[in-house]
């Protein structure tokens, strides 16, 4: 199935972008494969502000919130999970601010297991069970636990008087790229499971991590689960078409002759992610570094 991304993005690196009632947006200069344009740090409220992903170690950005809020108070530094382009900014900015920091946990996987990707400094003040609420003057926020991507990863529902509102769905849906899952801390049954729950929540703008703002999300995401969906029935056919492979041998025939060869690499690891979950389901079966169709 086709997936209606949208990649023609206004926002501006450094420029704060008002994007919903009580929202604003500022875009870090971090471009590249896996971060398009770059991570979107969030601006929640009016006076007494939360702020959500302060986004790399940048001076830049962390310069930009700092304008963008100068003359109101940033209470809260919430963090959608624990990648390096999402959570190590938070040190400088709570060193500017004193303000407490809030997440899931620190990063779940140590980095000699798989877990290099992760910023392992971060440890918040304040951790957030899934359905923990967190309310400011003007904005109310409940931490929605969606593991998948990120095995510590939050969304936050923003809620207006109907209880629908906006959603800050980070890396677990992003409107310009799917999300790459990578084990062990990724995980392609959780992934499934947490973009389930989502779909079935109403919500009528959700918020990504990277890429431009994203309406109507329902036929995105249940565009996502198919995409999903066929992707592993792919990976199943090449499996026993193979008899036996790795996932890097899967790669060609699961994602075609026009992947960027940057890619590559977190291809694997999403087909990885597909065949554990196959051998879980018993349709597979691992040996090593190896899978056979069951």
């Amino acid at each position: 199935m086709s997936i209606p991304f949208l990649r023609d993005d206004s926002a501006e690196v450094g420029v704060v972008q008002q994007v919903a009632p009580g929202v604003r947006r500022i875009l870090c200069g971090n471009p590249g494969p896996f971060t398009w344009r770059g991570t979107n740090s969030w601006i929640i409220g009016r006076g007494r502000v939360a702020v959500l992903d302060p986004g790399p170690a940048d001076a830049a950005q962390c310069a930009a919130i700092l304008r963008a809020t100068a003359g109101e108070a940033i209470t809260h530094i919430l963090v959608s999970h624990t990648h390096r382009d999402h959570s190590p900014g938070v040190a400088a900015l709570a060193a500017a601010t004193g303000a407490p920091t809030f997440g899931f946990g620190p990063h779940v996987t140590p980095p000699d297991q798989g877990g290099e990707g992760g910023d392992h400094d971060f440890h918040p003040d304040i951790t957030l069970p899934d359905g923990t609420a967190l309310e400011g003057d003007d904005w109310r926020l409940t931490a929605l636990h969606t593991p998948g991507h990120c095995a510590n990863h939050l969304c936050f529902a923003l809620e207006d008087e109907a209880g629908t509102g906006t959603l800050f769905s980070a890396d677990h849906v992003m409107s310009w790229s799917t999300t790459v899952v990578s084990p062990p801390d990724g995980d392609m049954a959780a992934y499934m499971t947490s973009l389930a729950r989502l779909a079935a929540r109403d919500h009528d703008l959700y918020l990504p991590g990277h890429g431009p703002p994203l309406p109507d999300p329902a036929p995105f995401v249940a565009a996502l689960a198919a995409h999903r969906l066929e992707r592993e029935a792919k990976v199943l056919d090449a499996l026993r078409a193979a008899r036996r492979a790795t996932p890097l041998d899967l790669v060609p025939a699961a994602y075609g002759p026009t992947l960027d060869p940057r890619l590559v690499p977190a291809a694997a690891r999403s087909l990885l992610a597909h065949l554990i979950k196959l051998a879980a389901e018993g349709a597979a079966a691992r040996d090593g570094e190896s899978f056979e169709a069951r």
